[in-house]
């Protein structure tokens, strides 16, 4: 299966065996490398990543696009979302923390507890500027671990955003000030979003992704759909 975006193209393949797997992807790509040299396309081997998500410590052989090993990678960041080995979203989570970290410095000095910045205004770019970070991606996301949400769920609360907004101190409980501002929680909005999408797949002209919303899928081991939080 390919999936294209823009410039960014993402091959994949699956199979029980990570051996056969991986076989099956270096065949595709000796078909796609004739491609390439066809309509002279030169693509740079070395900033492509080739990653196998699987819950086994087996290693997996080196891939090969036109005779230049393609690094194998641990983690791999593919339009905004940052996947690991094992799925769980760890990584990704963590990154987006950092860069929410970085934003809220940044605009510390409209959003602090010194501003003079109305309540309003100040909500205004939290929506904005800050909530979309976290979002992004979150229907995907949301299946993490609670410890790997509870990060994020850390951020508006405890590090003093949202207590900065309103100047809160320090014996309002973080609830009273999500129910205060409307601000719903890290797992509302999961849940909500999540419902959503889900709705939209069952209904998409594409039958690939109908099948993505099912719930015959096969499970492994403990996974879950941000659904059923």
């Amino acid at each position: 299966m390919i999936g294209t975006f823009a410039d960014d193209t993402a091959i994949l393949t699956s199979y029980t065996n990570v051996l056969q797997a991986s076989t099956t992807l270096q065949e595709y790509l000796h078909i796609f490398n004739r491609w390439l040299q066809k309509w002279k396309i030169k693509v740079n081997e070395t900033k492509s990543s080739y990653l196998t998500f699987t819950l086994r410590n087996d290693p997996s052989p080196l891939i090969y696009l036109n005779e230049v090993v393609i690094p194998p990678a641990k983690t791999v960041k593919y339009l905004g979302l940052h996947l690991d080995t094992k799925l769980n979203w760890r990584e990704h989570i963590t990154k987006k923390r950092k860069q929410m970290d970085l934003r809220y410095k940044e605009l510390y000095w409209l959003l602090g507890r010194s501003s003079h910045l109305s309540i309003n205004n100040k909500l205004l770019l939290y929506k904005t500027v800050i909530a979309p970070i976290w979002t992004y991606g979150l229907e995907l996301s949301g299946c993490a671990s609670k410890s790997n949400i509870a990060t994020i769920q850390r951020f508006p609360s405890k590090l003093l955003v949202l207590r900065a907004i309103v100047n809160a101190p320090w014996y309002i409980t973080n609830a009273m000030i999500h129910s205060d501002l409307g601000i719903p929680t890290v797992q509302d909005v999961i849940h909500d979003r999540s419902n959503k999408h889900r709705a939209k797949l069952q209904s998409h002209p594409n039958p690939l992704l109908q099948t993505i919303s099912r719930d015959n899928i096969p499970r492994r081991l403990k996974r879950r759909w941000p659904t059923y939080l």
